[in-house]
Order: C-alpha cells, then sequence, then structure tokens
C-alpha cells in the first residue's frame, strides 16, 4: 500500500506519453465526429442513412447521397422536444387557429352576432362548422341579416298570445341564433314539373358531417389522435353525440324558405274555402291579419300553425285545385309539417291554445297520409294540452277575450268529436268524456262578429259556419253516451231489473239521435228527394256507377270543372252531420237489440232485418240527397264511417235467413255507393305507388 501511493505521485508527475496523446485526439474525434453525425440531411435522416459529406463543417455542401439521387440536400428538420405532447397547448393552439379561420370565412354571420348572447343560448362552436363552404339558406335556414330584431319591431295586437311579446331567455333571439349555412348544410335548389314552388332537400345521411364542428376540436379531455391528419382536412369529423339543442330551432322564418309567398296565399285560401268549415279552429281576421304583417318572421309558434295548416290543407283539398304534381304537393306537405314540428316540440311550456290547434292539424295531416301509430300520438299531445289548459271546463274561460274563448272552445269540440269518431271505428278508449266536460258550445257567431273585446251580433236570417260544428258536437256526446254504456256493461253485464233500467236508457238514446238535427237551421236541413221508404231503381245499377265515377273524376281532375257544390259549407256540412247521424243510430240499435236478447232470451228477426233496412235506405238517401261534390269535399274521414255501416249491416243481411228482398236490395245499392266513396278516398292519396289500385267499374278498393 505506501508504495502503490508514491507509485501514483511518480505517474502523475511525470509528463504525459505519445499513447495517452492519441487517446485524447481519439475521443475528441469521436466526440466531434458524433456531433456532426446529428446534423444528417433530411433526406439521409428519412432513409436512414449515414449522412457523407466532403466537408462536414460547410452546411451549404450536398452530401453525397443527395448528389448521386439528384436531390436537394435540406437540414430542415428540428428535433421534437423531448416527453409526451402538451395536449393542453396543442388544444388551445387548435382553437386559435380554428377562431381564426372561423373570423375569416363567417366574418357576415359575426357581425350580425355582435349582439349581446342568452347564457341558455346554444355554443357557436357546436351549431356553426369552423371550415367549409357557405350553402345557400333551404327550408330551415334563415339569413340573419335578413330577419328584423326583436326588440325593434312592433308587434300589433292579435288573438294569440304569442311568443314574441314574452320572449323566455332560453330562446335566443335572432342576434344569437348560428349562421343560416349551419343547419345540417341544406341548399335549396329548383326543380321541374312544379318543384318551384318547393324547396327540395337531400337526405340527411352527409349532412351532419359536413357541417357540425365536434366539441372535441376545442375542449374535449380526449386526446386527439392522428393530429396531423386532421390539420390537413377542410371539414372536421363531427363528433357523433353533437345535436343543436332544441331552443336552437324556435326562431321565426319567412314563408319565402318553405315556398312563394304567393303559393302559401293560395293554399291557405283554400283552406278557408273547404276545410275551415269543418274544422273552424281559426279565427280567420286576426290570422290573416297577422300572416299580411309577417307575424310568422318574428313568432315561432305562428309559424309553425301556418305551416301545419298549409300541411293539413295539402292533403285535403283536390289536387286539381293545386297548379302543382302531385309528388311537389306531398314533398310540400312533408316539408310543411317538419317545419312545424321542429318549432312546436321545443315549445311546450308555457301550453296556449296555438299548440293545440297546431297538433290537431297534424294530427288531420298524419290521418290522411295513413301514418296511424303518429296520427294517435299527435291527438294524444293535441288533447292532453287541451286538458292541461283546463279547456274542457267552463271556468278557466274567464278572463279571456271573446277570439280566445272561442278558439279554445271550437278547438275543444273538434277533438271531442275526433275522440269519439276513433272509440267507435278503431275501438280504442275514450279519452275526453262526457261527464267530466263543464265547457260551452261555441257562440254561434261568424269570425268577423268576434272581436277582442266583444261579441257583435249575428245578423238576422245568415246561419253562422259554426253551427255545423255545435250539431255534430252533439251528437257525438250523444255517441259518447253509448259507448260509455257498451263498455261498463261488457264488464260488468247487468241482470234483472239493472238490464231494465240500462234499456230505457238506451231507447232514450235513440231517441234522441232521431231527433238531434229536427231543429237545425234551414241550410243544415237536408232536402231529400224520395221517401225514406223508397228507394228508387236509378240508385243503384251500372248505369249509375258510370255517371258518378264520372263526375269524381270530373271533380278532382279538372281544375275548371264547376266547384259550387264543394263551395258549399253548407251542404258539405250536412254530409257529415247526417252521415254521423246515422251512424250513431245504428250503434245504439244494435246495443238496443243485444239488451233485449239478454232479457228477453230472443230477438223478432223480421223486426230486426226491417230496422237494418230502414237505416241503410235513411244512410243511401242522405247520401243520394247531397252533391257528389259536397260529400267529397269530406274527405276520407265520411268514408270511413260510411263503410263501418254498410259492412255491418250487410255481414247481418248475410247471416239473416228471413231478410226481404227489398233489404237486400238497399244493402246492394249502398254497397254500390261505397264504391263510389272509395274512389272519392283514392282521389285523396299523394302516393302514386297506391294510385293503381282503383277500378273503374265501381269495385271497391281495399
Amino acid at each position: 500500500m505506501p508504495a502503490a501511493r508514491p507509485k501514483k505521485e511518480s505517474n502523475s508527475a511525470t509528463p504525459p506519453s505519445d499513447d495517452a496523446h492519441l487517446k485524447e485526439s481519439h475521443s475528441e474525434n469521436s466526440k466531434s465526429k458524433r456531433k456532426r453525425q446529428s446534423q444528417s440531411c433530411d433526406a439521409c435522416r428519412a432513409r436512414k442513412v449515414r449522412c457523407a459529406r466532403e466537408n462536414p463543417d460547410d452546411p451549404k455542401q450536398s452530401c453525397k447521397h443527395c448528389i448521386t439521387l439528384g436531390i436537394p440536400c435540406t437540414y430542415d428538420y428540428q428535433p421534437k422536444k423531448r416527453g409526451p405532447p402538451n395536449l393542453y397547448l396543442r388544444r388551445l393552439q387548435e382553437a386559435a387557429a380554428a377562431a381564426a379561420a372561423n373570423q375569416t370565412d363567417n366574418q357576415n354571420d359575426l357581425e350580425a352576432s355582435s349582439s349581446p348572447v342568452s347564457i341558455a343560448s346554444p355554443p357557436q362552436s357546436i351549431v356553426s362548422p369552423i371550415l367549409g363552404p357557405k350553402s345557400p339558406p333551404s327550408f330551415l335556414e334563415t339569413p340573419l341579416n335578413s330577419l328584423p330584431q326583436v326588440s325593434s319591431v312592433p308587434i300589433p295586437p292579435s288573438r294569440y298570445p304569442i311568443a314574441a311579446d314574452t320572449y323566455h331567455p332560453h330562446y335566443s333571439s335572432s342576434s344569437s341564433l348560428p349562421s343560416s349555412s349551419s343547419y345540417n348544410g341544406r341548399s335549396s335548389e329548383a326543380a321541374t314539373n312544379g318543384n318551384s314552388l318547393l324547396h327540395s332537400h337531400p337526405s340527411p345521411k352527409n349532412e351532419d358531417s359536413q357541417q357540425y364542428s365536434s366539441p372535441s376540436e376545442q375542449f374535449s379531455t380526449y386526446p386527439l389522435y392522428n393530429w396531423s391528419y386532421k390539420q390537413q382536412q377542410m371539414h372536421p369529423v363531427p363528433h357523433p353525440t353533437t345535436v343543436p339543442p332544441l331552443s336552437y330551432y324556435y326562431r321565426g322564418r319567412r314563408l319565402e324558405e318553405i315556398a312563394p309567398r304567393d303559393t302559401i296565399s293560395l293554399i291557405i285560401a283554400l283552406f278557408f274555402d273547404f276545410v275551415y268549415p269543418l274544422t273552424p279552429c281559426i279565427h280567420k281576421p286576426s290570422f290573416m291579419a297577422d300572416l299580411h304583417a309577417r307575424r310568422e318572421e318574428r313568432d315561432p309558434l305562428f309559424f309553425a300553425l301556418v305551416m301545419s295548416t298549409v300541411a293539413s290543407t295539402l292533403v285535403q283539398v283536390p289536387r286539381s285545385y293545386l297548379p302543382m304534381e302531385r309528388p311537389v304537393v306531398r314533398k310540400l306537405a312533408q316539408t310543411c309539417h317538419e317545419a312545424s314540428r321542429h318549432i312546436s316540440i321545443a315549445s311546450y311550456d308555457p301550453p296556449t291554445s296555438m299548440h293545440v290547434v297546431i297538433r290537431y292539424f297534424d294530427c288531420i295531416y298524419h290521418f290522411c297520409e295513413g301514418h296511424d301509430a303518429t296520427q294517435h300520438a299527435a291527438f294524444g299531445e293535441a288533447a292532453h294540452i287541451a286538458v292541461t289548459l283546463r279547456m274542457h271546463e267552463e271556468a278557466s274561460y274567464d278572463g279571456l277575450d271573446p277570439i280566445e274563448c272561442e278558439v279554445r272552445r271550437r278547438t275543444f269540440w273538434l277533438l271531442f268529436g275526433a275522440d269519439k269518431s276513433m272509440s267507435i271505428l278503431l275501438g280504442r278508449p275514450i279519452c275526453l268524456r262526457d261527464e267530466d266536460c263543464t265547457v260551452h258550445f261555441p257562440k254561434e257567431l261568424d269570425d268577423e262578429y268576434i272581436t277582442p273585446s266583444a261579441y257583435l251580433p249575428q245578423p238576422h236570417g245568415k246561419t253562422a259556419l259554426v253551427s255545423g260544428l255545435n250539431y255534430i258536437s252533439r251528437i257525438f256526446a250523444l255517441l259518447g253516451e253509448i259507448l260509455v254504456r257498451i263498455r261498463v256493461d261488457k264488464r260488468s253485464p247487468p241482470q234483472g231489473q239493472f238490464a231494465t233500467a240500462r234499456l230505457e236508457e238506451v231507447q232514450s238514446l235513440h231517441t234522441r239521435i232521431l231527433s238531434a238535427l229536427s231543429h237545425a237551421p234551414e241550410p243544415l236541413r237536408l232536402k231529400q228527394s224520395h221517401s225514406q221508404q223508397h228507394l228508387p231503381p236509378e240508385y243503384g245499377g251500372a248505369g249509375f256507377r258510370q255517371a258518378t265515377f264520372a263526375e269524381v273524376k270530373d271533380f278532382f281532375d279538372n281544375p275548371n270543372a264547376s266547384r259550387a257544390n264543394a263551395l258549399n259549407p253548407f251542404l258539405v256540412m250536412q254530409a257529415n252531420l247526417y252521415v254521423t247521424q246515422q251512424l250513431v243510430r245504428f250503434v245504439i240499435e244494435q246495443y238496443r237489440d243485444e239488451l233485449v236478447m239478454s232479457l228477453q232470451g230472443n230477438l223478432d228477426e223480421q223486426q230486426v232485418a226491417e230496422d237494418r233496412e230502414v237505416v241503410a235506405s235513411d244512410l243511401l238517401n242522405i247520401l243520394h240527397s247531397i252533391p257528389i261534390q259536397s260529400i267529397a269535399t269530406n274527405g276520407p274521414s265520411l268514408v270511413h264511417k260510411v263503410r263501418f255501416v254498410a259492412s255491418t249491416l250487410l255481414d247481418a243481411v248475410r247471416k239473416a235467413e228471413t231478410a226481404p228482398a227489398s233489404a237486400a236490395r238497399a244493402h246492394a245499392y249502398l254497397w254500390d255507393f261505397l264504391s263510389i266513396l272509395s274512389e272519392i278516398e283514392r282521389n285523396y292519396l299523394l302516393d302514386d305507388d297506391r294510385d293503381g289500385t282503383s277500378s273503374g267499374d265501381g269495385m271497391m278498393v281495399g
């Protein structure tokens, strides 16, 4: 140990040898070589080969590989910072880049959105695109610069309490809405064969993927994989859960976004001419005044009302009255319904009578289009909103202005009648029971005599159109009474004196239904051409069918055909009143016979057959006493009522062994007439695929 220390000291004291110099120079050379090696050119770095240059210290000199390949030798590579990527910084950078791009591409939209935004309004990053070309506005898109500010437009007094008068903070004004190009990327275009009256709409398959920017693009907590790829895309791929809030759709719109205003005005005029007498749930003077003042551009719910009115009218008027092809009519009706639904579904609270009218019209639209489940869903909404407003209670009308009172009453009794029709024709439970209703019938005044402040007297001798609704409501009330008794007794059949008491009630209902129209005003009274017990030969046969089919074809296909009978609202209401009366009478007589059978154990088959013959004869006389054009204006609903009675009567005649020949003839005539009604029903179909199922010789369809 002592010897080692001096050796170390002596070694350290001696000057370095040549070997030491060689080692130091070698280590320095290796370090410099490793340092220079990190300066490989971009091509060699990509190919992962050694970069060789004559003079490594000259950065302008090309390496041998680049010279051989004839490519530029560059040194642009910047080494990455070690460690995991800073995702937070990356998101901030992305958000800044997106905001800059959005500001450049949507400068006009940002100027229109410069006013204060409601707290609950949808974020701009969710409902408007970050990048992408603008598309022209379509049926649910409104350029913001074309919409007036809500606060700057005076709203005239009107019969409907509109949302524009009491705007809710969670419904943003037009200034806080996204740009017109941000809704689904839809574009409007004109088409041929009348399509210029309607904006076409592409299928929504690829719409959302092109317009809505994903929230993950800015503030997501999920990592952005493949970031470099996303930076190169013009349209960022959206997050699958990106959906605009319902309040986004709740905004005023221009009618021109759906169809030319003249076309909408034509359809509204057809509504008041042909549909309104049967469904008078709109106050015409105030409605037309609001339409003229363009209230729909300020009040979203009024826009929805106009759209639902148009949609239900298009499926109820003869196609010859519209200067459009059938597929175009159907597309326009669908577009109007969807435009209304987008708004109405976002505005249930607080409920108004306008909600009920909208959903009632939607129910009619779906009924005529054959959407059974959707029809009943719409009716359920209308009925339950009406009950929520307590429209079935007379006490709830205190403090309302006359127009609102009458609109509510009319709408409720329309729902009441529809409820009873569906109950008897489809076997559904009764929703609106008569014993729960205390509301009065509407006042028999025409709309021009109902003002926001007072009821004006109806001129003497002038029958109000709403009188038809009042009389049909009384008939439906009787139908409700018999249906309740039938269903209660089916669950717990009456015995003994209870069955006798029930029979007396049913006989009282029978007397009431026969006299239900005896006091109807003169315009609503039926002018029968033959006695009830006499059926002339011209009521049936091939000649009658051919002549009537020709009238039906002329009514639906000839734009120049006479419209006098169809424009007579009282003739149209006569068909509905008297056919419905016979339907209720038939139901009452059926149950009366069942009670007699349960009490006595047998029935007088001859009497039953005669009763059925009287019903068939009366129904035929009614149908032959009213012009076929007036019957056709009632649409498919009347056909369903006649079919219900005719099919049941025919079945009874087939089962009866002692049915007289006159009864068989009456039912045969009725069946002939039903084939004509089925032809009328077919002409209301807007689907060409179902158009070829009719037969011109009068065979019943479906």
